[in-house]
This record gives structure tokens, sequence and C-alpha cells, in this order.
């Protein structure tokens, strides 16, 4: 099947990469993208990984096949990983095993998502879509930046406008695809400076490291970019191995921030890398993705772990309604959403009236 190439050249990542031994499978998903984007193919891992090399600064995704005679899909993700290709152009995995082996290696090897077969054109279209544009909107936004760095005359000043767009930028995304995200991390911005202003956990916080703490908030859960619809929006409890997925979602959200050169200029960026790896960790160690315990755990992700908990509770999620304020502090005093630290929740509880009047 020939490529379909667009006659008009252009600096900006037009091409997806198809990479499927199947012509069928090739042209179903080329059916999908080629309205809107430049398609070429590979029939195997040899030739996919030839063509992101001399295409790579065209390319903006891969969709890549698993099963394939040698070297197969997750062969070609392995060389992609080494090759640091994972961090600038978006990779999809296209397979009938979903296993979670092969789901577990390829998030760990920084796929951005695993796409199960038979495919679903209108879901793979947006999943897909999605990410190329926050990957898009990254680009560009770096090279807004350092258009701007010969015009502005104090580099905290531009840090500082960098920063806040790089969030509002990643927070957008997640928004996109999480229909509970946009009130949500507002919230556990709000609940997060409360907190630190109105409690003694902030005494040994000056007033910009308070405010850049609650702005890195906002990315707590960045990583979910890199979780499938079908297990992010499921109105029903997450099976053992989703679980084990959506956990994911805490290295997702490191690796990503790590790979924005940008964002690691920020001062937000060692609080908000934090909070995202270790927002699910817990005071007994029973947290994850590193089982750190008691004050291991940074007190900012503490204090964004507790704040999280309350507003899932006390919100309406697609698998439960919300519960009642006092119910939500009762559970969390009993233990039944994890074991927080003591002091923690004395300051939480001495303030939990007043946070009640940011659902009003």
């Amino acid at each position: 099947m020939p490529e379909n190439i667009k006659t008009k050249t252009s600096a900006i990542p037009d091409t997806i990469l198809i990479v499927d031994d199947s012509e069928i499978n090739r042209a179903v998903l080329a059916n999908i993208f080629e309205d809107s984007y430049r398609i070429s193919e590979a029939t195997d891992g040899l030739e996919a990984l030839e063509k992101i090399k001399t295409e790579g600064s065209r390319i903006c995704a891969v969709l890549l096949d698993v099963i394939m005679p040698k070297p197969d899909g997750m062969d070609v993700l392995r060389e992609a990983e080494a090759l640091k290709l994972t961090s600038r152009i978006p990779v999809f995995l296209i397979t009938a095993d979903s296993g979670e082996h092969i789901t577990s290696e390829a998030y760990k090897l920084g796929v951005m998502d695993v796409i199960n077969k038979p495919i679903i054109p209108y879901v793979v279209e947006r999943r897909v879509g999605s990410v190329i544009e926050l990957f898009m909107a990254r680009k560009q936004l770096s090279k807004v930046v350092e258009k701007q760095q010969d015009e502005l005359s104090e580099q905290e000043k531009r840090i500082a406008k960098l920063s806040l767009g790089m969030i509002e930028a990643l927070s957008s995304a997640i928004e996109f695809r999480s229909g509970e995200t946009s009130a949500h991390t507002q919230r556990i911005h709000d609940i997060t400076e409360y907190m630190l202003k109105h409690t003694p956990l902030g005494d040994n916080f000056s007033d910009e490291e308070i405010r850049l703490i609650s702005l890195a908030a906002i990315m707590h859960d960045v990583g979910k970019i890199a979780i499938s619809d079908s297990i992010l929006n499921k109105p029903a409890k997450l099976t053992p191995e989703e679980f084990e997925i959506m956990k994911t979602h805490t290295l997702q959200g490191a690796h990503l921030l790590s790979n924005i050169p940008q964002m690691k200029e920020s001062k937000a960026y060692v609080y908000a890398r934090d909070i995202a790896l270790h927002h699910h960790e817990r005071w007994d160690g029973k947290g994850y993705p590193e089982g750190l315990k008691g004050d291991e755990i940074t007190i900012w992700s503490q204090i964004v772990s507790l704040a999280d908990v309350y507003d899932a509770l006390v919100s309406k999620r697609v698998y439960k309604d919300a519960f009642s304020f006092e119910k939500a502090v009762e559970m969390i005093k009993n233990g039944e959403c994890g074991v927080f630290n003591p002091y923690l929740l004395e300051c939480f509880f001495n303030v939990e009236n007043e946070l009640r009047s940011l659902y009003c």
C-alpha cells in the first residue's frame, strides 16, 4: 500500500507512523487519520526503526503493533526507549494481547497508551489526537519561550511565566481526558494553599514556596494522560489488573514532567515531580509506587494526598455519589482511605469546616 504523503513540506511534525505486518490493519488505521495527518507505514520492526531514525523530525506519533516477526513491537519499543525517542515522540501500542506483563512493561518503557484490538475508530482518533495535541503544544510553547528569551531582561520573570503556562497546558490536557478534573485540580490547589497558609504545616515555608507548592499540586494527576479512557472513566470498580495500570499514573506523571526541559527550569518542578510521583504514598508504607512511610514522604506530597482523598470523597464520580462532609471526615478518621500522618490530620480537622466553602 503506497504512503499517503502531503506535497506541502513543513517543519512541524505531521506524520503518523503505522507499524503493522498486516496490510488490512494498516489500512484501517490509515483511514482514521489520513484526512488530518501524513501517513507513513512500516511492515516490520526493522523498517519502523529505520523510519523513526530518518523521519523522526516529521513523526508526531507511532502506532505500533505488538505481534510481528522479530523484532516485534516490544523490541521496537525497547530500542526506541534506549534511543530516548519516546520522550519526544508519543508511541501507542496496538495489541490483541493486553496481558498485564505486556501493559506494565510498555508503560515502563514510555508508551503513552495501550489500545486494544479490535479498535474502535472514534475512540482511537480521540485518544491519539489528544496526546499529539499535548506534545505539539509542548513543542510550540518551547519555541515561544526560546523566542522570548532575548526579549526578557530578567530570568526570574521568564521562568515564572513559563511555569504558569506549562502548568496550565498540562492541566488542560488532563481536563480533556477526564470530566472530573477541571474543578478537582483547582480545589486541590486551594486546599493545599489554605492548609499551608492557615495551619502550622506552612510555618517553615515562605509565601513564594507556598505559591509554588500550591501551583505544583495542580499537576498531581498529570500522568493520567497515559491511562486509557476505558480505565480512567470506568463507571464501576476497577479489576485488580486495571488498578495496577491505574497506579502507573504516578510513574507516568513523574516521567512526563522529567522529560519537559523547560519545566525543569521552573522552581515548581521539584515539588511538581515529587507530588506527581508520591501523592498516593501512605504514612504506614502501604501506598504506591515506592511504599514510602512516615517522614520519607515530603510534607507537600502528604498534604496533596489528603486533599486528593477528601475531594474524591465529597465529590460525585462516575463510579459513586458524593459523600457528605461529615461522612468523609469519619471515613478519613477511621482509616478507611489509608493511614495519614496524625499531625497532618490534626491540622486538617482544625480547618476542615472552612474548606467546605470551596464546594459552595
